[in-house]
C-alpha cells in the first residue's frame, strides 16, 4: 500500500473545511449555480473525463443517442457531479426530522415503509446516481435504523470529518472492510443496510447485463439477502431542476418468495436489482456516474476470444 504523507494529509483537510466554510456562508442554490460553473469547465478542460464519459454513453445508447446528443448529455454529467460535489460539503447539513420535506418529494415509498415498519431488515440498493447518499439519509432522517455502507476515504483526516458529519442525525456508517464481520449483528437488530451496488467487481464477479452489456456484478448482496432472508429495496435520490431538490424513492422490491424456487437465485437476484437500477438511470441519464468504468472486467469466454483474435492477428 502506497505511504501517505502527513503533511499534505493535513494540508488537503484543512483546505476542505476552508471550502466548506466558505460555501456554508451562501444559500444553497447559488452554491449549486457555482458548482454548475465549475461543471462546465471541468468538461471542457478534462479531455480525458470528458471523452471516457461520451465512450460510455455510446456503450450504453448506441444509436438511440446522435453524437451531439452524447456530447451536451456530457456536458451535463459534468455539472450535474460538479453540483453533488458541492452537496456534499454543505447541503446535507441542512437536512433534519423536521425540516426534510422542503427539499425531498417522496415517490411510491408507501410499500417500502410498511416493510421497514413490519421488520426493519433490509437492504436498500441504489447507484452512482443523482445523490446516491440521501435515500438511507432521509429513511435515518424519519427514523428508522439505517446503516450505509462506505468505502473509507484515502485521507483518515478527511475520511474522520465525513463520517462525523454524516452520522450527526442518526445514520451509522459502516467500513466496507468490516461488512462480513458487522452486517449479521446489524439485521439481527433488525437495521436496514444501504450499498452502493453498481461497481465493477472484477474478473469473480457474476456477469449480468447492464444497458445490454455483461457487467461484472458483486455475489455479496444476493448472497447475504438469501442468507438472511431480507428483501431488497432498489431506491434512487433524484435531483429535481438545478436546485437542492431531490425526488427519492423505491422502484423495486425484491421479495426472499421471489427467489426461493429459481435454479439459479444469485444469478437472477443480481440481474433484478441491476434492471432496477437501469430503469432509474433510464430516467436521468445525466445524473448517472459515466465516468465510472462500469464495464471494465470481461466474461471469460469474451477474455479467450479477443486473446485468440490477438494471437491470430500477430502471426
Amino acid at each position: 500500500m502506497k505511504t501517505r504523507n502527513a503533511f499534505v494529509d493535513r494540508l488537503q483537510y484543512y483546505a476542505l473545511r476552508w471550502v466548506a466554510f466558505l460555501l456554508r456562508m451562501f444559500p444553497i442554490d447559488v452554491n449549486l449555480r457555482t458548482g454548475r460553473w465549475l461543471g462546465t469547465l471541468w468538461w471542457k478542460f478534462s479531455p480525458r473525463h470528458r471523452e471516457r464519459t461520451q465512450k460510455h454513453l455510446k456503450m450504453a445508447y448506441g444509436d438511440e443517442m446522435s453524437d451531439a446528443d452524447i456530447e451536451a448529455m456530457s456536458l451535463e454529467v459534468c455539472r450535474h457531479w460538479a453540483m453533488y460535489a458541492v452537496e456534499f460539503l454543505c447541503a446535507i447539513q441542512l437536512l433534519d426530522e423536521w425540516n426534510w420535506p422542503r427539499y425531498v418529494r417522496l415517490n411510491n415509498l408507501e410499500e417500502a415503509v410498511e416493510t421497514l415498519v413490519d421488520d426493519q431488515r433490509a437492504l436498500l440498493l441504489t447507484g452512482h446516481y443523482g445523490n446516491f447518499e440521501l435515500t438511507a439519509y432521509v429513511l435515518a432522517a424519519i427514523g428508522f435504523n439505517m446503516t450505509a455502507i462506505m468505502r473509507p476515504l484515502d485521507n483518515p483526516h478527511i475520511n474522520n470529518y465525513v463520517v462525523r458529519e454524516r452520522t450527526r442525525k442518526g445514520l451509522s456508517l459502516l467500513n466496507k472492510k468490516n461488512v462480513t464481520a458487522e452486517t449479521e449483528t446489524i439485521l439481527n437488530n433488525r437495521g436496514a443496510i444501504g450499498l452502493v451496488a453498481d461497481q465493477d467487481a472484477g474478473r469473480k464477479g457474476v456477469f449480468v447485463d447492464f444497458f445490454g452489456i455483461k457487467a461484472s456484478t458483486y455475489k455479496s448482496i444476493a448472497l447475504l439477502a438469501m442468507q438472511h432472508e431480507v428483501p431488497i429495496m432498489v431506491g434512487y435520490a433524484r435531483r429535481i431542476g438545478c436546485r437542492f431538490q431531490y425526488e427519492v424513492g423505491i422502484n423495486r422490491i425484491i421479495r426472499p418468495e421471489e427467489w426461493r424456487d429459481r435454479d439459479d437465485p444469485m444469478q437472477w437476484i443480481t440481474q433484478e436489482y441491476t434492471t432496477a437500477i437501469e430503469r432509474f438511470v433510464r430516467a436521468a441519464p445525466e445524473q448517472y456516474l459515466w465516468l465510472h468504468r462500469r464495464w471494465k472486467s470481461r466474461p471469460h469466454a469474451e477474455r479467450k476470444a479477443a486473446e485468440r483474435m490477438k494471437a491470430s492477428a500477430s502471426s
